[in-house]
């Protein structure tokens, strides 16, 4: 499996961590940077940056860091065919990938030690998509949502 990795400033050390320990495991990672933990940079250019090696195939799934986690979860799901999903439990991260597809592991670094990312990584790359008729049915709502903001035929909508 192709990882990429990207992270903040704020996420750097973390990234760094991570993407060793993955290198000596023998998986191939792909790192879109932060490559200079005192650069005044912004988190959304390293979730487009992550975004854009997963959504060419250079990769099958991502991991990406900010200081919360949650400014870079935000940006990355504006992208298409992006799932990211904010965990800082290995449940979260081991489920998010078997009932939702989700294709990038959010992390906080200002929240977690580097034990438990090392966790949540193994658990997000051990997880497959269970396909199950149920999850199936979720995530094609999903990316019709993706296609046309609009609600999918049979959602519920809001009343005065």
């Amino acid at each position: 499996m192709r990882i990429v990795v990207g992270a903040d400033h704020a996420g750097y050390e973390l990234k760094e961590f991570i993407k060793a320990e993955l290198q000596a495991q023998g998986v191939a990672v792909h790192d879109v940077g932060s490559f200079d933990p005192k650069a005044a940079d912004d988190y959304p250019d390293f979730a487009a940056a992550l975004g854009q090696v997963l959504q060419s195939g250079q990769a099958e799934r991502g991991i990406l860091i900010c200081g919360s986690g949650v400014g870079a979860s935000v940006a990355a799901n504006k992208l298409r065919g992006i799932r990211a999903g904010l965990c800082h439990d290995t449940y979260s991260a081991r489920q998010g990938v078997e009932h939702d597809d989700m294709n990038v592991l959010v992390l906080g670094a200002r929240i977690i030690g580097t034990e438990l990312a090392r966790e949540l990584v193994k658990a997000f790359l051990g997880a497959s998509f269970s396909g199950e008729e149920r999850h199936a049915r979720r995530l094609a709502k999903v990316l019709a949502l993706e296609a046309n903001p609009q609600p999918p035929t049979g959602a519920p909508t809001a009343t005065s």
